[in-house]
């Protein structure tokens, strides 16, 4: 099952867009070409086989939330003071999942088949993560043996301490989107 963090309030794109832009809303150039909200761009690239899916966002999100539920998320409401916290929130929800695989909403570059061999690589044991040369990028992929683990989180680390200490399963790929998000306007340009 996918878990889709969208509750981060993107304050490096706001300081550059505007106060009242949201980066997760901002018109961006797919893989396919055509233009879509950054959201929307990663929703479209997640594989039809991952059909569960739980995406994290903040009440006031409105648009998002509506996204969300166009592409049959489920839309987890939180005021989350950051990535570890979404993410417990998140795994609680479906703490049933074989293993859950941890997309950022602001991160529209990714390939489906950058994502099925995350997802292919996964055991019950390990966490699967791309490597774009010598840097772990996203989306990271965790078995259920990490899910007590995950419901830990708290604040704004993520699971980077989860990686640091787990068997980790590197899968090279020569996808760059593994390693672009948007959180600067320039980054809405594809290269």
């Amino acid at each position: 099952m996918a878990v889709i963090l969208a509750a981060g309030q993107g304050s490096r794109y706001r300081q550059v867009a505007g106060a009242d832009q949201d980066k997760l809303l901002v018109p961006c150039q797919g893989l396919d070409g055509v233009l879509r909200p950054v959201l929307e761009q990663v929703l479209v690239n997640l594989p039809a086989e991952v059909t569960r899916r739980v995406l994290v966002t903040t009440p006031e999100r409105l648009q998002v939330v509506d996204l969300a539920r166009a592409y049959g998320c489920q839309v987890l409401l939180l005021e989350s003071s950051g990535m570890g916290q979404s993410l417990a929130a998140a795994v609680a929800e479906c703490a049933n999942a074989d293993g859950w695989l941890v997309v950022l909403g602001d991160m529209p570059f990714i390939s489906p088949a950058t994502t099925r061999q995350v997802i292919g690589a996964l055991t019950q044991a390990c966490i699967s993560v791309p490597l774009l040369g010598d840097r772990q990028g996203h989306p990271v992929a965790f078995g259920r043996a990490y899910g007590q683990a995950l419901q830990g989180l708290t604040g704004d680390r993520g699971a980077r301490a989860l990686l640091a200490a787990g068997m980790v399963v590197e899968v090279p790929v020569l996808d760059l989107g593994v390693v672009r998000d948007v959180d600067r306007p320039e980054a809405l340009i594809r290269r």
